[in-house]
């Protein structure tokens, strides 16, 4: 059984998220700083009986009210305390059935030959970031402010949730996107738990030369592992193919175009960095995504290695805006959720992101999209970011260490001058910090 503190805490959460307040607003409020009150949420501090008359007034309750529970205080709530919109937590499925009045004037004619009908989409409720509160909210409700039961019901249906967003955030878009077309063979699983032909860069790499520098005892270097932050939520930026792919031959690179190409990547020609191909190998043709293509086009401008060359391709038209919308609802509602300390509802963003690349290729998880190409583009984003921070901290002078997985970057000298310390998207995390060359 919660105890009071605990489940004032629950409340307290519940409330900002109906009330769309963040902590520094709340804090103001009540006579509190914002970390005050940040150490009083993630029970660091106690909340007192004082914070408590205050937090009650605040939400325009009595005190006995407020410590009964989230959902008997979100019950309490007075209406004018909640936002006008956003307020529906699913988009509709079709539009109202009710004709709209005729005009009184006489319609022109129609065309002889009218054009087909534009498929539609249900126009959201609200902004796109309400939807998620929303649902955080209903969560927490349903399960009478158990916190983990609320985050265990969330990551459940996250597949469905962020598949609804994706689709709401698509209303109004430029394009409609093809959610099954065919695919092409080489995308195609050689078993059902195999894999594909597409190589999609994941870094493994570490210098050869200081670790056989420093295990010789000539080098001694301090390192710190830097921690990428929400590395696929990141990637959800990226030139994704919009129909089906159409094959093509020739050394041609077209940029208003995205898909997967099978290229002869050339000699890797600076071995204090690694390549955008991640562990690969053995040499010779092999397919890869347009972010690995794009990034090794641009390591060849920068004489970094031998210009990639493209010998088939398969791609459509593309944009880079196709999920945007989306991202930038679910990167919102994470910078609040990490000011607010609400774990709850980070561990939910976390899990919709993840969730929809690991599902969008041939996962029975999600049977609303079946896009294997855009599956491997937006891992190969994410490993191409990863690469190109490896980049930014070579050419700013630090040392790169290693480079692993899809956000884990290991690197000597001041990374503080060069990376912004924090938990944003655009900040990077120091995991740990060890001696290269001490006790290895």
């Amino acid at each position: 059984m919660m105890s009071t503190e605990e489940t004032l805490r629950l409340t307290v959460a519940a409330l900002m998220q109906l009330t769309r307040e963040r902590q520094p607003d709340v804090a103001a409020a009540i006579g509190l700083t914002q970390p005050q009150l940040s150490r009083r949420q993630n029970g660091r501090a106690s909340w007192t009986l004082t914070d408590c008359d205050r937090l009650a007034a605040h939400w325009g309750m009595p005190t006995l009210d407020l410590l009964a529970g989230p959902t008997h205080a979100a019950e309490r709530l007075p209406a004018d305390r909640r936002p006008t919109t956003g307020i529906q937590t699913t988009a509709p499925t079709q539009p109202p059935t009710t004709a709209p009045p005729t005009p009184h004037h006489t319609a022109p004619p129609a065309p002889l030959n009218p054009p087909p009908p534009t498929p539609r989409r249900a126009a959201p409720a609200g902004p796109l970031p309400d939807l998620i509160r929303d649902r955080v909210a209903a969560a927490l409700s349903e399960a009478g402010g158990d916190a983990e039961a609320a985050q265990a019901a969330l990551i459940k249906t996250a597949v469905p949730d962020v598949m609804r967003l994706f689709a709401t955030s698509r209303v109004g878009g430029r394009y409609e996107h093809s959610e099954f077309p065919p695919t092409a063979d080489i995308l195609r699983k050689r078993s059902q738990k195999g894999a594909d032909e597409i190589w999609e860069g994941r870094p493994k790499w570490r210098s050869t030369d200081l670790h056989r520098a420093a295990r010789a005892g000539h080098i001694t270097m301090d390192v710190t592992a830097l921690d990428m932050n929400a590395a696929y939520l990141s990637a959800l930026k990226t030139w994704l193919p919009i129909g089906k792919l159409v094959h093509s031959e020739g050394n041609h690179h077209d940029p208003k175009r995205s898909g997967v190409h099978l290229v002869d990547p050339g000699e890797w020609s600076t071995p204090d960095l690694p390549s955008p191909l991640g562990a690969r190998q053995q040499p010779g043709p092999l397919w890869i995504t347009e972010p690995t293509l794009r990034a090794l086009i641009r390591c060849a401008q920068m004489d970094l290695c031998n210009a990639p060359k493209i010998m088939e391709s398969w791609t459509s038209g593309a944009s880079e805006g196709l999920l945007e919308k989306m991202r930038r609802a679910l990167a919102t509602v994470r910078e609040e959720a990490i000011a607010n300390d609400d774990s709850v509802t980070t561990e939910y963003i976390k899990s919709m992101y993840s969730k929809f690349v690991s599902t969008i290729g041939e996962s029975a998880a999600n049977r609303e999209i079946r896009r294997p190409d855009w599956m491997h583009t937006i891992r190969s984003q994410a490993f191409v970011n990863l690469w190109l921070k490896a980049h930014k901290a070579h050419k700013a002078g630090l040392t790169v260490v290693q480079m692993s997985g899809t956000d884990e970057l290991h690197v000597s000298g001041a990374w503080r001058e060069v990376f912004p310390e924090g938990r944003g998207l655009s900040q990077v995390k120091a995991k740990n910090v060890y001696t290269l060359g001490g006790n290895e």
